[in-house]
């Protein structure tokens, strides 16, 4: 009985001391202090934005968006170019292949939505789409009015105006596809840019295109479902440690904001050592499922206090304001 109770006494003061060194390791009390601002993520550029009630794969958004505060389309220069002005330190764009082999800054698969065509965005060529007027299908009253009829013809860019246009514009490309080839063409189009062009670019998408392009540029920081289970399902294992797993160095982490309290060290602990890891964490609020962003003042209050990791936001030129006035 003796020997039963020392081994419970020891196990015990066992149990205590590592659970002092799990929280003295862990926990932001005794980081130190990041005094950098917020990486801020432009979702798509300074866009219209819809009600998310309902939402599924095939909703035309388009069709369900709020009374227009600003002028600017989804994906296209001019909204770029707001963001960047309004304080976007990168800006989300996302990428269609075309007919002839290009590729076109679009969202959707299809055109019927947005434009006034229809079929699908990779059957046409990049001049076909330069024809089409990408404001057509927008309405915020049911359809009584179209308020970007007719202003959206030949705004939609092809990826190498824009990275004509920027040249030193930070993005983080989505690859809407889960199609292979065209992680390799991506591959074969990025490689064509310097090493410090591409320090400011990002790639995430669907697991086939991601790891395909990881396979011709191992070096570029992208992003995938895999790789983000790749990175984070070890860390929550051994994270408690200090331990950051090779799979987490060098990456891309979009994490959504209601599963950042599981992570050790979150947030200033996590942020320092992903940092050392030379990645990159985003926000997303909500679970993350539909690009959800923090989009009005008041979401703000939902991160820590001094957070200073990235934001996804959907309303750049709403809250990049906050942190220009501090």
């Amino acid at each position: 009985m003796k020997k039963i109770k020392k081994i419970l006494k020891w196990l015990i003061i066992i149990l205590l001391i590592l659970g002092v060194f799990m929280f003295l390791n862990n926990t932001s009390l005794l980081t130190k202090e990041r005094n950098a601002k917020p990486l801020l993520l432009a979702h798509r550029g300074m866009a219209q934005t819809f009600h998310m009630e309902g939402i599924t794969g095939e909703t035309c958004t388009a069709e369900r968006i709020y009374e227009p505060e600003h002028s600017f389309l989804e994906n296209t220069i001019p909204s770029m170019e707001a963001a960047f002005e309004a304080g976007a330190d990168t800006v989300e764009l996302d990428i269609q292949l075309t007919k002839d082999g290009q590729f076109a800054v679009f969202h959707d698969w299809t055109l019927e939505c947005r434009t006034n065509a229809k079929g699908n965005t990779r059957d046409y060529t990049m001049k076909e789409l330069k024809k089409l007027d990408i404001g057509y299908g927008y309405t915020a009253d049911n359809g009584k009015t179209y308020p970007f009829r007719g202003k959206g013809i030949g705004m939609m860019p092809s990826l190498d105006e824009v990275m004509n246009q920027f040249p030193q514009g930070d993005f983080l490309i989505h690859i809407k596809s889960n199609d292979p080839e065209e992680g390799e063409k991506l591959a074969e189009y990025l490689s064509m840019f310097s090493e410090d062009r591409l320090e400011k670019v990002s790639v995430y998408g669907g697991d086939e295109p991601i790891a395909a392009l990881m396979e011709e540029m191992p070096a570029m920081r992208v992003m995938s479902k895999a790789t983000l289970k790749e990175c984070l399902l070890p860390y929550l294992g051994t994270g408690w440690t200090g331990y950051v797993p090779n799979s987490c160095h060098n990456t891309q982490l979009h994490i959504p904001e209601s599963y950042t309290k599981l992570l050790w060290g979150w947030p200033n602990k996590f942020l320092n050592r992903m940092d050392d890891a030379g990645t990159r964490v985003i926000v997303v609020a909500g679970d993350g499922s539909w690009s959800e962003g923090f989009d009005r003042p008041e979401d703000l209050e939902r991160l820590p206090d001094d957070y200073s990791g990235g934001i996804w936001t959907n309303r750049i030129d709403l809250i990049a304001p906050i942190y220009k006035n501090e």
